[in-house]
């Protein structure tokens, strides 16, 4: 498998072989309602430089024109696995629409996606705690917030127009027998569907 290929398939094997950074708007409306989420995805440096080199070797392609192409590829095949993102409200989980805006670009020497996920309905967030999980189910890719110092940094999670609501990231906390089972991974075999929804932060959103 190509890397331009990675993030393509779900049937990628072993624990976590790159990352990604994340980071994430909440997007509302002037009434207050959660309308989706603006994501933000850095992929790391390594597997960014093998996308470039592999798209600079398409004969009579531009490299912008390769990421135009990689960049509906990604939408394509994430659709298939609800955008690797989970959304609930008060503990309900949310039904998303389709990704249509979406863009692939270089920035500053790393692949990065960015694409905006609509929740199906808009939600009121007022008295309500709007979360999110985003994660690759094989935990190929370790999924991480933007951090500074350890941290996960003040723009890794954002939202305007909404007053009164307090934001935090939460560090994933799996059960020691989750680690054993993703550390004993051999690059031929597969997590359990699902593995990686244990190592996934918790971005989370509390409104008065």
């Amino acid at each position: 498998m190509g890397a331009v290929g990675l993030l393509s398939s779900a049937a990628v094997q072993a624990h976590p072989h790159g990352w990604i950074d994340i980071s994430v708007r909440v997007i509302s409306d002037a009434e207050g309602n959660a309308k989706g989420l603006h994501q933000t995805w850095r992929m790391d440096p390594f597997y960014s430089l093998v996308v470039f080199e592999e798209l600079q070797q398409v004969d009579g392609a531009s490299l912008e024109a390769g990421l135009d192409q990689l960049g509906r590829e990604i939408r394509d095949n994430l659709s298939h696995q609800h955008y690797f993102t989970e959304v609930r409200i008060d503990g309900e989980r949310q039904p998303l629409a389709d990704v249509t805006e979406y863009t692939a670009l270089e920035r500053n020497n790393r692949l990065t996606f960015m694409f905006i996920l609509p929740l199906e309905t808009p939600q009121p967030l007022a008295g309500k705690t709007l979360e999110y999980q985003i994660f690759d189910p094989t935990y190929y890719i370790e999924m991480v917030h933007e951090g500074e110092d350890g941290s996960p940094a003040e723009q890794a999670l954002i939202l305007n127009g909404v007053p009164g609501c307090e934001l935090s990231i939460v560090p994933a906390n799996p059960d020691p027998e989750r680690v054993m089972q993703a550390a004993l991974l051999d690059v031929d075999e597969e997590g359990e569907p699902g593995l990686g929804r244990h190592f996934a932060e918790t971005g989370r959103v509390v409104c008065r």
